[in-house]
């Protein structure tokens, strides 16, 4: 794992995705089945949960893992960070968890008379935020202008943060004890929210005999370095989603805002970042090109968290109905004519 220079400088980064270049398709589905291939010794027969989970780093984006306790979701977060060689680091979020706990803070150094930046365990390519709706929303709300702008400002100065970034964070469900519901505008900085679930009888007696003795987190090691990971999200970035596409897309947020069973519907953010993500699973699926099917795929987990119901919507977990939540935006999904020519590859 990369350590801190001595003494932080601002615009320090560790890979600039801005002159990484896109390697090969076949090196990139080489590598993103051995970053899956080293997630499933840890993760039993949660593919979905997996696969959305590298979309996400591939995308740049950040992933939200929601879910009771003890299904795993610290367990995903973990194996993600520990499949790349980067820098990671983990915040145990709790009631008592300050701003400055997150970003850093300015000491002053005695010997050379001056404040000093000590910077806080969000400068990390891969940050794990566990059980963040333990924390206050003021503490939540630290990590607003890292996740969009990928920079802190601390005591009027802006740090850059390292690049590749991405923050993996997992909550309990709401009704539980000691949680705090993550305000609208912290959950709109998540590409996708995913929910691990009760493993199959299967699974779990495969868990009792692998883990009788010790973690298989102790026998990961990195398939991925950060440079080649930089390589891979550039890759991403230029699969090619045609004007039918990005329309198609725009459509199915126009429609959220317009649902009368959604009180909220998706930001212009939620559109940007679903087509990322798509861009994302088009070149998983060895594609340089985004079909209607990879929006529609990733529709529920890019869009539901950031949908609000109206009052006729019952809520559950995490103060709105997952389920009703899916069956609103499978419906709007249905319901949107896919334009002409967004099928048709460049």
């Amino acid at each position: 794992m990369n350590s801190f220079p001595a003494k932080f400088e601002p615009g320090h980064a560790d890979v600039s995705l801005s002159v990484a270049e896109a390697m090969p398709i076949d090196d990139f589905l080489e590598r993103s089945r051995a970053i899956v291939d080293t997630i499933a010794t840890v993760i039993d027969g949660k593919w979905s949960a997996i696969d959305i989970a590298l979309t996400v780093l591939l995308a740049e984006g950040h992933l939200l893992i929601e879910d009771v306790p003890g299904v795993g979701k610290t367990m995903l977060a973990r194996a993600l960070a520990r499949s790349v060689d980067c820098s990671v680091s983990r915040i145990q979020f709790t009631p008592d968890l300050l701003p400055a706990d997150i970003t850093g803070v300015s000491v002053f150094n005695q010997s050379e008379r001056e404040f000093e930046f000590k910077p806080g365990p969000v400068f990390a390519n891969i940050v794990i935020g566990d059980e963040i709706n333990r924390a206050s929303p003021k503490t939540q709300s630290a990590l607003l202008e890292s996740m969009e702008e990928h920079q802190v400002t601390v005591d009027g100065k802006t740090y850059v943060l390292a690049s590749p970034f991405t923050v993996v964070a997992t909550q309990n469900p709401i009704e539980m004890e000691g949680t705090y519901a993550l305000p609208e505008a912290q959950r709109d900085r998540f590409m996708a929210r995913i929910s691990m679930g009760y493993p199959d009888p299967e699974s779990e007696m495969a868990m009792l005999r692998t883990r009788a003795t010790s973690s298989p987190l102790d026998a990961i090691k990195p398939v991925v370095g950060t440079a080649e990971l930089a390589s891979m999200i550039q890759t991403a970035r230029i699969v090619f989603a045609s004007p039918a596409v990005e329309q198609y897309a725009v459509d199915i947020s126009q429609a959220t805002r317009r649902d009368s069973e959604l009180r909220l519907g998706a930001s212009p953010r939620a559109t940007l970042q679903l087509v990322r993500a798509a861009k994302a699973r088009a070149a998983l699926d060895g594609r340089d090109f985004v079909l209607p099917d990879d929006i529609n795929a990733l529709a529920i987990p890019v869009l539901g968290h950031r949908l609000i119901p109206s009052g006729r919507v019952g809520v559950t977990v995490g103060g709105y109905s997952g389920e009703t939540i899916a069956e609103i935006v499978s419906r709007i999904v249905a319901e949107t004519p896919v334009p002409l020519g967004a099928r048709a590859r460049r």
